[in-house]
């Protein structure tokens, strides 16, 4: 199973969200409590995704030896 695009997806974190709010409703929470937790998966969600593009960037780029930088005059191998 492919961790980093699952924990990227932007459906398995609204999904979450939704889950997480209606949670706090069942349980005795308000809709603003509601809304703010929400409002943080979500937040988390971007961080994640963030995190997983970064991480699968570097891991190509370690793959193909590209490291971005070039020196005047001399050509990477």
């Amino acid at each position: 199973m492919d961790w980093k695009r699952k924990l990227s997806s932007r459906k398995l974190w609204m999904a979450v969200a939704g889950l997480v709010s209606g949670l706090v409703l069942l349980f005795g929470g308000t809709e603003d409590r509601a809304q703010m937790i929400s409002g943080v998966v979500l937040e988390l969600a971007s961080v994640i995704g963030y995190l997983c593009a970064e991480g699968l960037t570097d891991l190509a780029s370690l793959e193909t030896g590209y490291t971005g930088r070039h020196e005047k005059g001399k050509r990477e191998e």
